[in-house]
């Protein structure tokens, strides 16, 4: 894991990026969800900027993945059910800031919506 503390600002965007680093090192995959938290299904909440700096600093490819837990698990409320991954087109690394956001809001948003059901 690689902890976020929001109310610590800049420090911690570089203490995340640091930690970011070096689970890329040691070979970890890194799940990051862009929106800062998860999110209830349905909801299109606005993308966190330090997930494109992580993109940006370890030079990997994106996959978006969208998941369907949202109407089986909440902070305390638990249901049986079948959750299910869906994955997205990988973005190649080195493309702008912009172009990265609009597709990962684009491909999480597709894989998600009416038709993804």
């Amino acid at each position: 894991l690689v902890p976020v503390y929001r109310d610590a600002g800049a420090s911690s965007l570089r203490d995340m990026l640091k930690q970011a680093r070096r689970r890329v090192a040691d070979g970890r995959p890194l799940a990051i969800f862009p929106e800062g938290t998860r999110t209830p299904h349905g909801v299109r909440a606005p993308l966190r900027p330090g997930f494109v700096g992580i993109y940006k600093m370890t030079g990997l490819a994106i996959v978006p993945v969208a998941v369907d837990s949202g109407p089986l698990y909440h902070r305390w409320i638990k249901r049986p059910g079948v959750i299910t991954f869906r994955f997205g087109e990988p973005i190649p690394p080195g493309r702008p800031r912009e172009e990265v956001e609009a597709r990962v809001l684009e491909a999480i948003n597709a894989l998600n919506g009416p038709a993804a059901s």
